[in-house]
């Protein structure tokens, strides 16, 4: 191999080195370009994500929000008076006929007891 041969031989091999460092530099360009846009767009999915999930949230602390649990608790209270109304109107006549009956059955014999005590003098 002559000296010309041997500058032509390493002028290309200088060449297919840079040549090489061109396509990794490239490469290296490209994978932090598509690094980049999936980040990007993992974000955007990211912010849309939010944005539904704080609409669900908003939608279901307004319907609480607009509930008022003095009324709820109104009503039940209400319902519980008119369930007690409701007992007492049942009830009314048939504790009335018992109680007039217990007063009006009043025994007029004296009990052994009260014998005993009237006997020995104590009462």
């Amino acid at each position: 191999m002559s000296g010309g041969q041997s500058q032509e031989l390493i002028k290309q091999l200088l060449q297919a080195e840079k040549d090489a460092e061109d396509i990794i530099a490239a490469a290296k360009k490209n994978r932090l370009a598509k690094l980049k846009q999936a980040k990007d767009r993992a974000e955007e999915d990211l912010k849309a994500f939010r944005e539904e999930q704080e609409r669900k949230f908003q939608a279901e602390m307004g319907a609480k929000t607009a509930a008022d649990p003095a009324a709820e608790l109104k009503g039940a209270t209400q319902r519980e008076v008119d369930g007690v109304k409701k007992d007492y109107d049942t009830n009314k006549e048939r504790a009335i006929s018992y109680i007039i009956s217990r007063v009006l059955d009043v025994p007029t014999s004296l009990s052994t007891t009260q014998k005993q005590a009237l006997a020995s003098g104590i009462a």
